[in-house]
């Protein structure tokens, strides 16, 4: 079988985007095929995900390591918990507590609040992140103990909902601001405080969600962090085409792949497809235009019968190739 395409794994938490990708080719190596630096197959991961998170994570095999660069660029959701009360230095669950607050949020002052955290907004991402200040990584420096500035960079929310939160009566709370002493709010409703909240946030690329978390818990009054991430879609890649770490290792004891391996435009959802003849086919391996196309403008998926060929841009009639494939 054509080993161009994708294996979308459900990564559990502790293990590292790197090791999973080592995981894969493992695996594959296990089974049989050739898996050396030279020559043999290509294996890439399709946007990182931190060893404390857990879910959708892409892995590229072959030629589709050569639409790696468009899964970075895609839209992420994710489900997350904030703790309110307490931030870390690393925004999650693994670091050192660096501030506290009693002020716990009600449940209608944190619906209130994300109308504020939707659509474009500026974030500051975690000191402890894998970005480069002067060539070096933030999460080394501040390990180091040096002081990290990150520059504030502009993300998209595209939504932003409470799936469940764990709350507390109002009544004979400490935590209670002035504004909340009453124990029930004007609709007749017993309001509650909130000591965590888990949301769904579905979020343009470059989205650090730790840092959303942080931003919610201090626009409500109060401080918190992550207690858990969990990636639950990855451009066009869903959980429920995720495997379990598990059922990965049974391909290096002889399980066979088909289950497994999605073909490689399943990472180009929403595409439209550019049906090539074997003579267009050549002609767009050779990398040259090919014209007279009654299709619209904009990025096709050219095949020849199954085999993919080429992305290519098309404008007014003609196309020209953006990224060839060479699955055959």
């Amino acid at each position: 079988m054509s080993l161009h395409g994708w294996i979308i794994l459900d990564k559990p938490v502790g293990l590292g985007s790197t090791q999973a990708v080592s995981a894969v080719k493992r695996n594959l190596r296990e089974a049989g095929f050739n898996m050396k630096l030279k020559g043999g197959l290509k294996v890439g991961h399709g946007g990182t995900l931190d060893p404390l998170a857990e879910g959708v994570l892409p892995i590229a095999l072959g030629e589709a390591t050569k639409l790696a660069g468009r899964m970075l660029d895609s839209d992420k959701a994710y489900a997350f918990t904030i703790q309110f009360g307490t931030m870390t230095d690393t925004l999650d669950a693994e670091g050192e507590v660096i501030e506290e607050n009693a002020v716990r949020p009600t449940l209608t002052a944190l619906e209130a609040v994300l109308v504020q955290f939707t659509g474009p907004i500026e974030q500051v991402p975690p000191k402890y992140s894998a970005l480069k200040i002067d060539g070096k990584r933030a999460y080394d420096l501040a390990r180091a103990g040096e002081e990290v500035e990150l520059a504030t960079r502009s993300v998209v929310i595209h939504s932003l909902d409470i799936t469940s939160a764990d709350p507390e009566l109002v009544e004979g709370s400490s935590f209670l601001t002035e504004e909340e002493s009453s124990p029930s709010t004007s609709s007749g409703r017993t309001e509650v405080v909130l000591q965590q909240a888990t949301l769904i946030a579905h979020v343009s690329k470059g989205t650090y969600i730790r840092s959303l978390a942080r931003d919610i818990a201090h626009a409500l009054g109060t401080c918190g962090h992550v207690t858990y991430l969990r990636r639950i879609k990855a451009g066009p890649f869903t959980e429920s085409q995720a495997i379990s770490l598990d059922k990965l290792n049974t391909i290096g004891k002889g399980a066979p792949l088909e289950d497994i391996i999605l073909p490689l435009e399943a990472g180009l959802d929403g595409i439209p497809a550019l049906i090539l003849d074997p003579e267009s086919a050549q002609a767009v391996r050779q990398g040259r235009v090919i014209s007279g196309l009654p299709h619209s403008d904009g990025l096709h998926f050219a095949k020849l019968a199954d085999e993919p060929v080429a992305l290519m841009e098309l404008s007014e009639g003609s196309a020209k190739v953006v990224r060839g494939f060479n699955c055959s």
